[in-house]
C-alpha cells in the first residue's frame, strides 16, 4: 500500500514556525562544518548545538523594531545561545540561509506531491482496468466520432501522471540546492568546503555558482511541473464535466445523502468538484507566470522576487496537494453509466461505422475518393432522414456490388474497436 501524507503535514512546511526550524536547520549545519574544519572551537560548537533555539513572538517583536527578519531572527537565537553565537551567520548573508531553507520547504513539499501523484497514477490504473471492455462513444470536436474503449480515458491520464511523476521528481532535484557563499557568492569571507559539507548535511547539493541568491529558473521550472499536474487534473475534471451534462450522462460526481446541488432547483446533481479543480488549475498557471517574471533580478540581487515568493511557492504546493487528494477521491467515486454509453452509440444510427465501411471499400479496388463519395453520401442521406446506416448500405448497389452482405453486417460490430486496446494497455504497463 502507498504510504499517503495528510494535508495538515504539507501545510505544516509552510508555516512561519516551521520556516524558522528551516532557518535554525541551515544556520546549525553551516556551524557544524565550520567547526568540522576547524574554524569554530569545540567548547563553542557544543553549546551551539545544545541551546541554539528561537522563539516565535519574540522574534516578530524584535523585527518590529528592526524590520529585518534574518536579523531579527538570529538576535532571538543569540538570546539562548549566548557568547558562542558570534559564529551563527558567520561569513553568510540572509539569502545563503533563505534560499537553502526554501529548498528543504519545496523539497519536501515535492515529496509530499509525489506520493499523492502516485496515489492518483495508481487510482487511474485501477479504474482503467474496471473498464477495459467498457465501450463507449469517441468524439472529436465535441462530436461523435468513432467508438472506443472508456478505459482508454483513464489509460492516457494514467499515462500523463507517469511522466508527471518524472517530471517532478526532476523539478525536486533542481530546487533541492543550497548555498554558503556570501553577500555575493564569491565566498570571500568562507571557505566553499563549508558549503560542500553544510549541504551534505542537509541532503541538498550544493549550487554550481550563484550571486546573493540562487537563481530563481529553478522555482519556475518547480512551478511549471507543479501547474503541468494542474493542468492533468483540469483535462480530467473538463472530460468528467462534459460527459456528465444532462445530454449525455455516462458519467457522474458522487452525490452524498443530504447533498444539495441548488438552493432554488431539487433536482440538480452538479459537477461541483470537477468545475472546483478546473478553477484552481487556473491559479497555478498565474503563479507559474509569476514565477517567471522572477527570474530576472538587478545585478547580483534585488527584493522584487521575494514578496512574490512569499504568496506563490506555499500556496501552489498546498494547492496541489489538495487537488490531487481531491481528483483522487473523484476518480475513485466517479459513477458511471455503461447503458447510457451504449445509447449514445446508438444515437447516430450506426454512422460511426463509416470508416469501417470506407476501408473496406478501398480494400476491394474503389479509389479512397470514389469510396469516400459512395460513403457519405449514405451517411448525409441518414443523418437527413434517421434512416439506420446499415440498411441504407445494403440497398446500395454501389457498395452491394463490391461487398456481400456478411461483410457488411460484420462492418457493423464493435468489437473492432477493442481488439487492440490490450496492447495499448501492454505498453502503458497497465498490464
Amino acid at each position: 500500500m502507498i504510504k499517503r501524507y495528510s494535508l495538515p503535514e504539507m501545510e505544516h512546511i509552510w508555516t512561519q514556525e516551521n520556516r524558522y526550524e528551516c532557518w535554525l536547520e541551515v544556520e546549525l549545519a553551516a556551524v557544524r562544518a565550520m567547526h568540522e574544519l576547524g574554524i569554530i572551537p569545540d567548547a563553542d560548537w557544543e553549546t551551539i548545538s545544545e541551546k541554539a533555539d528561537f522563539n516565535s513572538e519574540s522574534i516578530e517583536e524584535i523585527e518590529a523594531v528592526t524590520h529585518h527578519d534574518v536579523i531579527a531572527f538570529l538576535t532571538n537565537v543569540a538570546e539562548y545561545v549566548g557568547e558562542p553565537a558570534r559564529w551563527i551567520h558567520f561569513g553568510l548573508t540572509s539569502s545563503d540561509i533563505l534560499d537553502t531553507a526554501t529548498a528543504l520547504q519545496l523539497k519536501r513539499s515535492g515529496e509530499l506531491i509525489l506520493t499523492e501523484l502516485h496515489h492518483l497514477a495508481e487510482t487511474l490504473k485501477l479504474r482503467a482496468r474496471e473498464h477495459r471492455r467498457t465501450i463507449c462513444m469517441g468524439r472529436s470536436h465535441g462530436i461523435h466520432a468513432e467508438p472506443t474503449s472508456f478505459g482508454l480515458k483513464f489509460a492516457l491520464w494514467y499515462d500523463e501522471a507517469q511522466r508527471n511523476v518524472q517530471r517532478i521528481q526532476n523539478a525536486i532535484d533542481t530546487v533541492a540546492v543550497g548555498q554558503f557563499s556570501g553577500a555575493v557568492g564569491n565566498f570571500a569571507h568562507l571557505d566553499p568546503r563549508v558549503e560542500e559539507l553544510a549541504c551534505k548535511y542537509l541532503d541538498l547539493k550544493p549550487v554550481n555558482i550563484s550571486t546573493q541568491v540562487i537563481q530563481r529558473d529553478r522555482y519556475a521550472y518547480f512551478l511549471a511541473e507543479l501547474a503541468l499536474i494542474g493542468a492533468l487534473i483540469e483535462k480530467i475534471a473538463l472530460e468528467i464535466r462534459h460527459l456528465q451534462r444532462t445530454e449525455v450522462q455516462e458519467v457522474e460526481e458522487n452525490f452524498s445523502p443530504g447533498q444539495k446541488g441548488s438552493s432554488a432547483m431539487p433536482h440538480k446533481r452538479n459537477p461541483i468538484v470537477s468545475e472546483q479543480l478546473c478553477g484552481l488549475s487556473r491559479v497555478l498557471r498565474s503563479n507559474l507566470s509569476a514565477a517567471l517574471e522572477n527570474i530576472p533580478l538587478w545585478h547580483e540581487r534585488d527584493i522584487s522576487h521575494s514578496s512574490v515568493e512569499r504568496i506563490i511557492l506555499p500556496d501552489s504546493c498546498i494547492l496541489v496537494h489538495y487537488m490531487l487528494s481531491k481528483c483522487c477521491s473523484l476518480i475513485d467515486n466517479l459513477v458511471v453509466y455503461p447503458e447510457n454509453m451504449k445509447a449514445n452509440l446508438e444515437l447516430t444510427h450506426g454512422l460511426v461505422f463509416s470508416q469501417a465501411l470506407l476501408l473496406h471499400l478501398v480494400q476491394r479496388g474503389l479509389s479512397r475518393e470514389l469510396a469516400y463519395a459512395i460513403v457519405q453520401s449514405d451517411a448525409m442521406e441518414c443523418a437527413k432522414t434517421g434512416k439506420d446506416f446499415k440498411e441504407c448500405v445494403l440497398v446500395d448497389s454501389r457498395i452491394t456490388s463490391l461487398l456481400p452482405e456478411t461483410e457488411i453486417r460484420d462492418i457493423f460490430n464493435y468489437e473492432r474497436y477493442l481488439r487492440n486496446v490490450d496492447f495499448i494497455y501492454k505498453r502503458c504497463g497497465i498490464i
